[in-house]
């Protein structure tokens, strides 16, 4: 019989009972797949699993010991109730079975056992109904077992069990099974990591690895196994990433070679009435040159809120524009593409407007307005069009699109992101976000990019102080936020008030707002509709104009909304946070954000970021009812104690669980990591990264590592690295 390799379908290696539902439940179809689900923890049969702190409404995995066993008569059903409890040695779980007093006999007090199935409370005591076990052979009843020695005992105790993540349906044991088949099925397994490199970096050949970290016999055995599959994890990605970079590096674009007398840049610059900052003028230098080079840039542009980013991607349009061709600014929203279309048609003045016919084209807009967008852009007229998601529809042509510019590109979708660059050819694209990005995960989601970073504010801006606003613990903190409001709009200025949700159970549309809905329905959550009828009728705010703002609005509203706000027509703007990003109002003082645990660490920095634009110093309230010391509270506590967008990025990244950093699954790829974690391993995928670059540029095309370049070629064809960019 042949031996099995990590292709071999799992039917004929452990049987099709068991090789559906692990198919079902984490699309494991190969041997491959199986042996790279990892255990998520170990235990001994000797050591008992903590059980405080269990979280009900989970599914658990428990090492325990029976303590005891009774039945009784159901009172308001027919037949009998078993209830076991188990322990740690202080505290106990009960198990509860219907009817299956023959459990009675397995389960005797003393008896060991792996335990699981979903955490349930009833009257103050946590159960496990149904519970599925496996018990552990005790030693003492074996036969011989006088004869064991202490240590062949202690080694018994000892030995490391894997956990596995589980289901309900395929317990730790049947999974642990079912590696076990693999694992003896598997015939000798080739290695893609060259054996130079597996020995200048301590890493286990590929066999073994799988070998000690499903069958270990002492901890040293896993941890070194995790170790090295970890910088497998850390290489491969690294080497797949600065491939596609290679790659994309290649192909043949055109070169828009700046002009550098009378063309359109020359002029817009010769008209601003300010000077670039060193970092604008860096970064514009980096991009033109890129620009004119034969080969299509791929750069992301992150910075701080208000740093100046989108005149830098304008200077950029101008240039493709001078070389006779067209740019497109992607945007996540209608009200982000209007104010970026509005700020453009502003910085460019009339002349500049007349001569390249700026269009805005989004998904509601009128059919014969819709009409004469699409014609400007087929016949080259609009050298630079500005749009939602309607820029990506297939009626949308370009006569010549030579840069794409995607407006905080973590919104959109790989698929997205790549129907817009088909319409050019090879077109230069330049990503931007206000949202800084810690190394580790710059160097993870989004490696085949170049980054550059502008940090450097334009002088003049005011400072923004931010508090916290306890409503609990302080009412009276928490009155005065309304009454400081009032003092400024009698002042002359504006006022942001920033909700959760739309209506009491109604949220925003995922394409219009990153916040998530979780939650949003309870009662008391902070909602539009509700608060603007709160602030018209408080006394501070008599005479004032409060309107609403939200992506459930008919365009044409929202439109009307901003520009009524943008005018100063409006003193208090209650919205979602459709005005996250890019919402420029200069007089706009204060930022005030309902339930703000309700909000991410970045969210709330962009959201900050929309005040002390102009003349007038900014203040952001961060109003919570969060407890103190819990999670939520901290993040907020966070914001407020610095506006150093670089510094909240990495405690947000501390913060948050690594689910939240990478991996929204799409198009069927896997899209989180396994063992590698960026909020930890950040020095393992820099240095794993350095050598992955070396070996590409040893050999571009990894000839003397063929199983590598079939890995590299797998992740570029599942979409796993287009899956971490999308975070």
């Amino acid at each position: 019989m042949s031996r099995a390799t990590l292709s071999t379908p799992l039917p004929g290696v452990v049987g099709a009972r068991t090789a559906k539902p692990l198919e079902q439940a984490f699309g494991m179809r190969t041997v491959g797949d199986l042996l790279l689900h990892f255990p998520r923890r170990y235990s001994r049969r000797g050591e008992l699993t903590p059980l405080s702190g269990l979280p009900v409404g989970e599914q658990i995995s428990v090492v325990a010991q029976v303590l005891d066993v009774r039945q009784r008569q159901m009172q308001r059903r027919n037949g009998k109730l078993l209830e076991a409890r188990i322990t740690d040695g202080t505290g106990t779980l009960t198990l509860t079975f219907f009817n299956q007093e023959w459990r009675a006999r397995e389960l005797l007090p003393g008896k060991r056992g792996l335990f699981a199935g979903k955490v349930s409370e009833y009257r103050g005591a946590l159960q496990l109904q149904h519970p599925v076990y496996e018990l552990f052979d005790n030693r003492d009843d074996a036969p011989g077992a006088e004869q064991l020695d202490e240590a062949a005992a202690k080694a018994w105790a000892e030995t490391p069990v894997p956990i596995y993540p589980a289901t309900a349906q395929l317990p730790t044991w049947t999974i642990g099974s079912a590696v076990g088949l693999a694992l003896d099925a598997l015939g000798e397994v080739i290695d893609p990591l060259p054996t130079e490199l597996r020995e200048s970096e301590g890493v286990l050949a590929l066999g073994l690895a799988f070998e000690r970290i499903h069958r270990p016999q002492h901890d040293a055995d896993w941890r070194g196994a995790r170790d090295s599959f970890r910088f497998r994890e850390a290489f491969e990605l690294q080497l797949s990433l600065l491939d596609r970079r290679r790659r994309a590096g290649l192909e043949p674009s055109t070169p828009r070679q700046p002009r550098l007398e009378g063309g359109a840049l020359a002029r817009f610059d010769a008209a601003l009435p300010f000077a670039l900052t060193g970092d604008q003028s860096r970064a514009g230098a980096t991009i033109a040159a890129e620009l004119a080079a034969p080969h299509p840039m791929h750069r992301l542009l992150q910075g701080e809120v208000g740093s100046g980013k989108t005149l830098v991607a304008l200077r950029a349009m101008l240039q493709v524009a001078d070389a006779d061709g067209q740019s497109a600014l992607l945007a996540p929203t209608e009200v982000l593409a209007s104010q970026h279309y509005r700020s453009i048609v502003e910085a460019l003045g009339p002349e500049l407007c007349a001569e390249l016919n700026p269009v805005l084209l989004t998904g509601r807009m009128p059919v014969a307005e819709r009409k004469r967008v699409l014609l400007a852009l087929v016949s080259g007229a609009a050298h630079i069009a500005v749009g939602t998601h309607a820029l990506l529809s297939e009626g949308v042509t370009f006569l010549d699109l030579g840069l794409i510019v995607v407006d905080e590109q973590h919104r959109f979708g790989v698929e997205q992101r790549e129907a817009l660059r088909q319409k050019g050819s090879q077109p230069h694209v330049l990503a931007m976000t206000a949202t800084p990005i810690p190394r580790t995960v710059a160097l993870t989601a989004f490696g085949d990019l170049e980054v550059t970073t502008i940090r450097e504010l334009p002088p003049g801006r005011q400072g923004i102080e931010t508090f916290t606003v306890p409503e609990i613990e302080m009412p009276n903190r928490a009155a005065r936020v309304w009454a400081r409001a009032g003092e400024d709009v009698a002042a002359g200025r504006q006022i942001y008030v920033v909700c959760p949700a739309i209506a009491p159970g109604e949220t925003e549309d995922d394409w219009e707002s990153e916040q998530e809905a979780e939650g949003a329905a309870e009662r008391g959550i902070a909602n539009v509709e509700q608060t603007i009828a709160e602030l018209r009728a408080k006394p501070e705010l008599q005479g004032a104009v409060v309107a609403g703002l939200h992506g459930g609005m008919p365009s044409d509203e929202k439109d009307r909304t901003m520009r009524g706000f943008a005018s100063g027509d409006i003193d208090v703007l209650v919205a979602t946070t459709v005005i996250e990003v890019g919402v420029n109002v200069p007089n706009a003082s204060i930022m005030i954000v309902c339930d703000a645990d309700r909000f991410g660490i970045s969210q709330l920095h962009q959201l900050r970021g929309r005040v002390g634009r102009g003349e007038h110093a900014g203040l952001c309230l961060l109003m919570t009812r969060a407890e103190a010391g819990s999670l939520a509270r901290e993040r907020i506590e966070a914001i407020a104690a610095t506006s150093d967008g670089f510094a909240l990025a990495e405690v947000d990244l501390e913060l948050r669980r690594e689910g939240d950093i990478l991996g929204t699954a799409q198009s069927g790829g896997r899209s989180t990591l396994r063992l590698l974690r960026v909020a930890e391993h950040g020095p393992l995928i820099a240095h794993a990264r350095e050598l992955a670059r070396e070996m590409l540029e040893r050999d571009p095309e990894l000839e003397s590592a063929p199983e590598l370049a079939a890995i590299v070629a797998r992740e570029h064809e599942a979409g796993v690295l287009d899956n971490l960019a999308k975070s």
